[in-house]
């Protein structure tokens, strides 16, 4: 016995049609997975709104930042951050976009308060011109 469930949804005509527009442009082949994609996304947020209580509960997120890499210990300052906090940071790549500027991609594991605090520090320090958190999930307990 298959665990799958059909459900009926209604909705507007053209609130369908837009759907099924960005369905198409974003290379769905259908509606539900398009769906399932959806919830899940809904999911993780909800995992990020739980209070920070359950220290077992894990996340995930992907820092990026970009810099002036001449700007005075600017480099110096992020990696001593990220060696700080050594036991959040899970991974880094460092890329020279040109003479005076580098990327940072990190992956960040821990509680959902470490990841914050980190991402905050390092997206506030001096000289960072630019950085986005995006928060993930270690996909347990998705379906």
């Amino acid at each position: 016995m298959s665990n799958l469930i059909r459900f009926g949804v209604s909705l507007d005509k053209e609130l369908l049609k837009d759907f099924d527009k960005d369905l198409s442009e974003r290379g769905y082949q259908n509606r539900s997975e398009a769906i399932r994609d959806l919830i899940r996304e809904r999911l993780v947020e909800k995992e990020w709104e739980q209070e920070n209580g359950d220290e077992a509960l894990e996340r995930m997120a992907v820092l990026t930042i970009v810099y002036d890499h001449h700007q005075s210990d600017l480099t110096k300052t992020l990696t001593d951050i990220q060696h700080e906090s050594h036991g959040v940071v899970y991974s880094t790549l460092h890329i020279h976009l040109d003479s005076d500027n580098c990327l940072e991609i990190m992956v960040l594991k821990g509680s959902a308060e470490m990841i914050k605090k980190l991402g905050e520090k390092l997206i506030s320090t001096r000289g960072v011109r630019h950085g986005k958190m995006i928060l993930t999930t270690t996909g347990k307990g998705l379906k």
